[in-house]
């Protein structure tokens, strides 16, 4: 598994993470990112190499943010 494959499913762990702690569903994710559930679905389980429109409509449905960060 590649660096990007791992960062891919962290960040779509973070966002699972942060839809059930604001107690959303998969379809409430996709119906305020105008997206199809099953591709949330995928973006979470990191299977799906995402554009920033997609990541940027995501985080919109979930009131949040994307910023870069310096590693630790």
């Amino acid at each position: 598994m590649t660096d990007r494959d791992q960062e891919r499913q962290r960040i779509g762990n973070d966002i699972a993470t942060l839809r059930k702690e604001r107690g959303m569903t998969q379809q409430d994710v996709a119906d305020r990112a105008d997206i199809k559930r099953p591709h949330v679905t995928r973006v979470e389980l990191g299977r799906y190499n995402f554009g920033f429109d997609t990541l940027q409509a995501i985080a919109d449905a979930l009131d949040a943010d994307i910023r870069i960060v310096p590693r630790q």
